[in-house]
């Protein structure tokens, strides 16, 4: 069983965790303040989030703090919910189906995600607290314009017979012997 993740909550979270990687090589916003925002195409440099939304050196260390705090729960709670989606799909797809099992599956399953769900939501409330009014504007406005050119770039990607591309990584649950 797969969790649907909507599009807002997938890019903010990619924002979210770019942080910790744009983090590892950043310099102190220029005097001139932040340079206008360019989506980089393929094989182009990322633009830099912490530049774009004038991150102080103090918000910076921040941020990599809640990262570095936030990553061995989450590693942890990933763990558990792909053993539990495992396990979940097993209990499905086994050769005799016990209704037990399978609420109790189901129950280990649903706790997994919402616990990855909490870590996630925690985090992102952190982060936005960091940030001045000012500086959510921007991220917000950089947000929208990420999601409209993740959505042309999709449009792009169609097609001829109008049919989006199918996606990598999509798994069939494990065989049981």
């Amino acid at each position: 069983m797969r969790r649907i993740l909507y599009p807002r909550h997938l890019i903010f979270a990619l924002l979210i965790c770019a942080f910790p990687i744009i983090a590892a090589a950043q310099n102190p916003p220029p005097a001139e303040g932040p340079r206008e925002t360019r989506f980089a195409q393929p094989g182009e440099p990322r633009p830099n989030l912490f530049m774009e939304l004038g991150l102080t050196p103090e918000q910076v260390q921040a941020l990599r703090r809640i990262n570095a705090d936030r990553k061995p729960a989450e590693m942890s709670a990933r763990r558990r919910f792909q053993d539990a989606n495992r396990a979940l799909n097993m209990a499905i797809y086994g050769d005799a189906v016990d209704e037990a099992e399978f609420q109790a599956r189901l129950s280990d399953f649903q706790a997994a995600q919402a616990e990855l769900a909490r870590i996630k939501f925690t985090s992102e409330l952190a982060v936005r607290r960091l940030l001045t009014p000012v500086q959510l504007q921007k991220f917000r406005e950089l947000r929208r314009r990420f999601n409209e050119e993740r959505g042309r770039r999709a449009n792009d990607r169609i097609d001829e017979g109008g049919r989006p591309p199918m996606r990598r990584g999509r798994q069939m649950p494990p065989p049981i012997n």
